[in-house]
């Protein structure tokens, strides 16, 4: 049964408004006044679900195997994300991350664990692509304007964490993917980086 501390309730909604906040004040040029406002709403949906969605993933597989699994937001690299993007004006966001306790994780069950985040950003790139025909480039009230941000957004983003995390280094969810199963990390791996390009080099 999957259930939630307080304190991890805490967390995840901390996180998603942090994240919604520096994005926010990106696509705004840095800028702070009502367009911020009026972006934190957009983002919240388009980029905060994508960054906990992606851990509450790995959440719900750990505790599928019969894990212990709880989020923890990393204040350390919140506080970081918030400076990069504050004074150097780019972001790299590591807003937390799921804890697994148990008695021993196989190599299957952790490259099924691992594999659970980027899948999740993958269906939701390829949920918000196939919202692209509706949006409406030039948006002229602020519905349409909500709309595409999240649509885009939610595109782009969940389109790069998908990729990102892919990466079969060091920590990355890649790398316990293509231990337990090279065939299934590379058909994952090409598939979002075949979304992050696309995203990267437009989307009309």
């Amino acid at each position: 049964m999957v259930s939630f501390t307080v304190r991890e309730v805490r967390d995840i909604i901390i996180s998603m408004l942090v994240i919604a906040i520096i994005f926010a004040y990106l696509l705004n040029n840095r800028h702070i006044n009502e367009g911020l406002i009026l972006l934190i709403p957009s983002l919240l949906v388009a980029v905060g679900f994508g960054f906990v969605l992606h851990e509450l993933a790995h959440k719900f597989v750990a505790i599928r195997y019969g894990f212990y699994a709880e989020f923890k937001m990393w204040v350390e690299g919140l506080i970081f994300a918030l400076f990069t993007a504050f004074i150097a004006g780019f972001v790299f966001v590591a807003p937390g991350a799921v804890y697994i306790h148990g008695d021993h994780i196989s190599r299957e069950e952790n490259g099924k664990i691992s594999i659970a985040g980027p899948l999740v950003n993958i269906a939701l790139a390829l949920l918000f692509l196939a919202l692209i025909p509706f949006v409406i480039k030039n948006p002229t009230d602020i519905i349409e304007f909500i709309f595409r941000t999240i649509v885009v957004y939610g595109f782009i983003i969940n389109s790069i964490l998908a990729a990102f995390n892919l990466i079969p280094f060091g920590i990355f969810d890649g790398a316990k993917v293509l231990r337990w199963n090279p065939i299934i990390w590379g058909i994952t791996f090409v598939a979002a980086m075949f979304l992050a390009v696309k995203a990267y080099f437009g989307i009309y």
